[in-house]
């Protein structure tokens, strides 16, 4: 069964953003890179992989597909078979946004809501033992 295992927040921030969720929540730090126009930082609750990015410029074509300004960004889904849901996807309405090949597949949906599909255990969210 699908299940979701990502959220994604444009922050204008990090810093801010990270010490937020770190103080306020309890969310810790598990990785901070570069992906494209835009860095990430992924904390985590145990359960979700919270992703605060900060986007070079709000005119990048991805920073816009949710609009401009601090807001989420996407959400994401783990599926078991990710070239079948992108199929399902398509079936029912979505539009594919990112290329096929992509570990976060990411898609529109019909209501406008922009989210991904991944493969199971891309997001590390458990403490390590």
């Amino acid at each position: 069964m699908a299940r979701i295992v990502h959220l994604a927040l444009k922050v204008d921030n990090l810093e801010d953003a990270t010490k937020f969720y770190e103080d306020v929540f309890g969310f810790r730090h598990v990785k901070t890179a570069r992906n494209g126009e835009h860095v990430s930082r992924h904390m985590t609750d145990g359960n979700i992989d919270l992703a605060l990015m900060v986007y070079d410029s709000e005119t990048s074509p991805e920073a816009d597909w949710s609009g401009p300004g601090p807001r989420i960004h996407h959400w994401g889904i783990e599926v078991e078979d990710k070239a079948g849901y992108a199929e399902k996807i398509k079936q029912y309405g979505g539009t594919i946004l990112s290329r096929p090949e992509a570990g976060a597949l990411k898609f529109r949906a019909p209501d406008g809501t922009v989210a991904e599909i991944v493969a199971a255990g891309r997001y590390k969210t458990k403490n390590p033992a």
